[in-house]
């Protein structure tokens, strides 16, 4: 039970202007923009895009710009905020064969259709503070870029041709949308892709870790992980075609898993999935070892008891905006609570000693 307290307002007010004041800091130093956060910090304008379930880069700047780069704060506007927004229908399943890749690796084959593509990426970086950022700013030198093709296949469907891999049927069903419908169990795979793509990526990584270490039974190859552009279509009835929205850029990772077969599926491999709004190849990843972690019963396996297999643990508990406000609301007002407490503490005391007298007497 909350409680008013007398003079509250005051306080809030005040302490919402002292927010205001640490959030612009020294005021000497040129504020930083909402283009600057955009184009300089994009992993953290991807993660809460994702994460918010809005695929908005000005607005997710924003959003970091509001909320003193506290990336699960800035997450918690965006989806305050999407709440607010009208739906007019629904879009085309993306082609991400038809993904214009600015990265693009396998780690199952060295010689791909179209090669591999390094793109922007930390891997062969040697994890040293650069002071030169720091002295002189940054030189940038445009490389040159490897034409690729237009349609990019997956790497899985080389896979499938000879039947080593799971084939995946597709659905037509359309899956609820978990923006606007709470997450109900138990959840099929298209449901729990949803959850995972706007999952915290630090709970993902923590679970996709686990199955790593042995609590699961998934030992992964990175079938293929790409970045790049995909369209956005929507079908319009009155216009009896469909019109492209625009482009969103988008990072899709597949992993291939050993699976030694079932009663009713013979020895093949099997596919883990991610999908995640930007360039966020930590998370998709991490959401594709996840997934085909909870994928033991469709599969016929054991479950093992790892917490990776247990989709209400890992459903529930993954969803930063959810675990915060129940955390962070024990920090507000609970003094009717604790007084009733208190005073039951005090009761089984007194309790106590009147008892320990009698027996001391004897």
């Amino acid at each position: 039970m909350y409680v008013a307290v007398k003079g509250g307002e005051r306080a809030i007010e005040n302490a919402h202007a002292w927010l205001a004041e640490e959030r612009r800091g020294d005021t000497s130093v040129e504020e930083l923009s909402i283009a600057q956060i955009r184009e300089q910090l994009k992993l953290a304008v991807n993660r809460v895009m994702a994460e918010g379930s809005l695929y908005d880069p000005d607005l997710a700047a924003l959003a970091i710009k509001q909320a003193r780069g506290d990336l699960i704060e800035a997450i918690f506007l965006i989806r305050a905020y999407r709440t607010t927004l009208p739906r007019f229908g629904s879009s085309n399943p993306i082609e991400t064969s038809e993904m214009d890749c600015e990265r693009r690796i396998s780690a199952t084959f060295k010689d791909l259709p179209g090669g591999q593509v390094l793109g922007p990426t930390f891997d062969y970086t040697h994890r040293l503070l650069d002071f030169k950022l720091a002295a002189d700013g940054e030189t940038i030198e445009v490389p040159e870029r490897d034409a690729v093709p237009e349609t990019v296949p997956h790497v899985t469907e080389f896979l499938n041709k000879e039947g080593l891999i799971q084939d995946e049927a597709a659905s037509e069903d359309t899956p609820p949308d978990l923006t606007r419908e709470p997450l109900e169990l138990p959840a099929d795979r298209a449901l729990r892709l949803q959850s995972l793509a706007r999952a915290d990526e630090g709970f993902t990584l923590g679970m996709a870790y686990s199955t790593q270490r042995g609590y699961g039974r998934t030992h992964a190859f990175v079938g293929e992980l790409r970045i790049g552009a995909v369209s956005v279509e929507m079908d319009i009835p009155e216009l009896g075609f469909a019109i492209d929205l625009g482009e969103i850029t988008v990072t899709e990772c597949e992993t291939v898993n050993q699976f030694t077969g079932s009663k009713t599926e013979p020895p093949q491999f099997t596919r883990g999935y991610g999908l995640v709004f930007g360039q966020s190849e930590r998370k998709s990843i991490s959401m594709s070892l996840v997934d085909r972690a909870l994928r033991w019963e469709e599969l016929g396996e054991d479950n093992v008891g790892a917490p990776a297999q247990d989709a209400e643990f890992v459903l529930y508990h993954g969803d930063n905006i959810q675990a915060t406000g129940f955390l962070e609301h024990i920090k507000l007002p609970h003094y009717v609570d604790f007084q009733s407490e208190l005073e039951l503490i005090r009761k089984l005391r007194r309790e106590a000693m009147e008892r320990a007298v009698p027996e001391a007497a004897e």
